[in-house]
């Protein structure tokens, strides 16, 4: 296997200055031999003529890269191996590449977690240095056996995969990693260029030329020892196993937070500058802006009503707000206002553009990274209270138990009376009988009482509750994953504290209505724009992996059905038992089932051709898409624009937008994680050590994975890094394994401690500790006994 840390280094100096940048080349007169040559270590790439006849002969496969894993396009569902960095190919992470099936006497035989047991320290080593990247990656279709070996980690992806096809890159379709990496500079002496050495590992090391370096580095490279840059791959040739590439900017101290933001929104290619004079011109000129006559005329005049908002209380960009008004026969005539976005954003200008581009907003700990500019997002469609605001509205007539009798969809003006945080919506809920001062709530309009209000969140509470338990009953999953939240020093803005997010009944009366407005929108447009309409679909979970799991379930006793989406949404809520760790045994069997989930993805329905697979796995529904959030999601812009019979977009042109969306939704979650993890990373580092019980959420041969109770964070323990353990034993039966731990005693007249039985849903006792590596923290197992001081 070639590795990256080879001392292959090779002069380049004279060619950063022509690097090339396409996506493919097919140049095949380089690395001819010759004298002076070197050896080449990279196939050249196929011509796009040679990839679209393989193609079509079904002698290749378009795939996405994941670095571990890639994910097959269509319907081929075979596993294909990618064997290190060479099979790769040069293409990274996130890429779309062709790949080439070889021959079936070169496939590889996976080995199983026992057959791994000898692997060598080094190997264990490396392990460490690649799980933060890893530990979140999804379960494979392809997978790729890479540079740094975590053997560890490749048997848990791998399992009971006995026999994989094994594949090479040809052709790079589309490079949709950004070639750009944080990282930190080595000095080579003697050399015209210094190395670049990435944070991530999946990344190559990067030749860049002294001329990029700061000036005095190459006198002083101590001092850039802690300093973070970025790099950005301008080149990598086949004969070389390290990419080319310049230096793009100098982020500043490791560990820091801006800086190591910065880096992190450079690396997955978030646009965070700011609007430029041609986007901004697009917006309204004269401010304050208010509707004009003859587009209220256009609209249902909704400012009358009693009509509000519930968010986080820092929330400033409000898509959405509510309405429930009782009628006299009983029943109810509740709204869904959304913000019209789509008035503000006209097709095609500099505005649509850059807003298609960066098609979410980012959501980080201490930041957002607005889709829109701030004038739109926070105040033109911000449905801020006290002020008419235009809206999409979908208005229904709904019985007491949320059956609905009536719908209309149309373009309004509302009035927000309120702007509630799910706080004081959960505090009306939870004290119906209770007379609120306005002292207790936000500024309310004058003409809406606040018992009015109070009763209509009640109203709405009782109804979503029913809505809920028929979706539920009707089949629907909902997967909770604990969600780490932080309390921010206001001028530093470093983290104070953290916890776990609590998700209440306020924040599912709200999730209720906009799941309920989303499938209400689906079948709508659908209807109109059959070939057009721009769905989210969420396909089934992988068979073979839910088969796997549950054999594992079965063996370790736990009475779950994976047969569909509402019998495992029933399974989880029943057979966990009932006592203070219930709820953790839930977290960690959610987990263990959230792996064979798939991506839900959004399509155009002119280009899948089934309906079969219009359909939303989770939520069980035929139809679903996105209408609640265009402040936030461009998606949700194309679909307003459907409603409204304004779209220009041709059947192409809204696949190509709904595939951009995909990939940036997926950027944008991972960022967000990201920016969780260094906060969390920081916190350690300036509270800790912190300490908690964990549950074992998975068993390796020389490692485990834990869920900490307290901070809902997940790490991994390597046995051999435990501080105090005399020996470690795996042992494995069918799908399930156990590491039997042996504990060196305090007093060595006695014989060794052995804590039995590691396994899933054990019980330890851990200890976070920042690690030397800026931002890096560790779980440390604590000896059984030990106390929490």
């Amino acid at each position: 296997m070639t590795d990256f840390d080879g001392s292959n280094h090779r002069d380049i100096s004279s060619s950063f200055f022509s690097a090339s940048t396409t996506n493919s080349p097919a140049d095949k007169s380089k690395n001819k031999g010759g004298k002076g040559s070197k050896k080449q270590v990279f196939e050249s790439y196929m011509t796009s003529e040679e990839v679209s006849q393989g193609l079509k002969r079904g002698e290749l496969i378009q795939v996405q890269c994941n670095c571990i894993i890639t994910q097959l396009h269509g319907n081929d569902k075979r596993d294909i191996f990618l064997d290190g960095i060479v099979s790769r190919n040069r293409a990274l992470n996130g890429d779309v590449v062709v790949v080439q099936v070889l021959p079936p006497e070169q496939w590889k035989v996976v080995r199983s977690d026992t057959e791994c047991e000898g692997a060598s320290e080094s190997e264990t080593k490396r392990e460490h240095v690649v799980q933060k990247k890893l530990e979140r990656t999804p379960r494979p279709d392809v997978i790729v056996e890479d540079r740094y070996n975590d053997r560890d980690e490749l048997v848990s992806k791998v399992q009971n995969i006995a026999l994989s096809d094994k594949g090479t890159v040809v052709y790079i379709v589309e490079k949709k990693h950004s070639r750009a990496a944080t990282g930190f500079l080595k000095f080579l002496p003697d050399k015209p260029f210094a190395m670049f050495a990435p944070v991530d590992h999946r990344v190559p090391r990067i030749n860049v030329p002294l001329a990029d370096c700061p000036l005095d580095f190459s006198s002083r490279p101590g001092d850039y020892i802690s300093t973070l840059f970025i790099c950005r791959i301008t080149n990598w040739s086949t004969d070389s196993n390290f990419a080319e590439g310049r230096l793009a900017k100098t982020l500043g101290q490791a560990g820091e937070i801006e800086p190591e933001t910065e880096g992190i929104l450079t690396e997955y290619d978030v646009d965070f500058s700011e609007f430029s004079d041609e986007v901004l011109d697009c917006l309204p000129k004269n401010l304050p802006w208010t509707i004009p006559p003859e587009e209220m005329k256009k609209r249902r005049d909704l400012r009358k009503e009693c009509i509000f908002t519930i968010d986080p209380a820092t929330a400033r960009d409000l898509d959405d707000a509510l309405s429930c008004k009782q009628l006299p026969d009983g029943n109810f005539e509740l709204g869904v206002h959304i913000a019209d976005v789509s008035y503000f954003v006209e097709e095609d200008n500099s505005l649509d553009s850059i807003a298609s581009r960066r098609a979410t907003s980012v959501y980080m700990v201490q930041k957002v990274i607005p889709m829109l500019p701030r004038l739109l997002c926070e105040e033109l469609c911000s449905l801020n209270p006290l002020t008419d605001r235009l809206t999409f509205s979908v208005i229904w007539k709904i019985t007491p138990e949320g059956k609905i009798l009536s719908e209309w969809f149309g373009r309004s003006v509302i009035c927000s009376c309120v702007k509630l945080s799910y706080d004081h919506a959960q505090s009306m809920i939870e004290a119906p009988d209770k007379m609120f001062s306005a002292e207790e709530l936000p500024p309310v309009d004058p003409t809406h009482p606040i018992d009015e209000i109070h009763q209509a969140v009640l109203n709405l509470h009782s109804i979503a509750k029913n809505l809920r338990a028929q979706r539920f009953s009707g089949g629907a999953l909902r997967l909770d994953q604990l969600k780490l939240s932080f309390t921010l020093d206001k001028e530093t803005m470093m983290p104070q504290g953290c916890y776990v997010y609590q998700y209440r009944d306020s924040n599912k009366l709200v999730e209720e209505f906009m799941l309920l407005a989303n499938i209400a929108t689906a079948n709508h447009i659908y209807r109109k724009f059959p070939g057009l309409a721009l769905l989210r679909r969420h396909p089934p979970p992988k068979a073979k992996m839910v088969d796997e799991l549950q054999e594992l379930c079965d063996q370790l006793g736990i009475d779950i059905d994976l047969s569909s989406a509402g019998a495992l949404h029933k399974s989880l809520n029943t057979t966990l038992g009932d006592d203070e760790y219930t709820s953790a045994r839930k977290e960690v069997l959610t987990h263990m089932c959230s792996r064979p989930m798939q991506m839900a993805l959004y399509f155009c329905t002119g280009v899948v051709k089934e309906e079969q697979q219009f359909k939303h796995y989770a939520l069980n529904v035929p139809l679903y898409t996105h209408f609640t959030s265009p402040i936030r999601r461009y998606a949700d812009i194309i679909v307003h624009r459907l409603l409204a019979s304004s779209l220009s977009m041709t059947e192409r042109l809204v696949e190509k937008q709904a595939s951009h969306c995909n990939d940036r939704k997926t950027v944008s979650k991972r960022v967000q994680e990201l920016s969780s993890e260094l906060f969390f990373g920081v916190f350690v580092k300036e509270c800790g050590p912190l300490d908690s019980e964990a549950m074992v959420m998975g068993v390796l041969d020389q490692s485990f994975d834990v869920l900490v109770l307290r901070y809902g964070v997940q790490k991994r323990i390597y046995c051999k890094s435990v501080s105090g353990l005399d020996s470690f034993r795996h042992h494995k039966v069918g799908k399930k394994s156990e590491l039997t731990l042996v504990w060196t005693p305090d007093d060595l007249e006695k014989a060794p401690v052995e804590q039995v039985r590691t396994t899933f849903f054990t019980l330890v006792d851990v200890q976070l500790r920042a690690d030397g590596a800026p931002m890096k923290y560790s779980a440390v197992l604590k000896r059984p006994g030990d106390s929490d001081s």
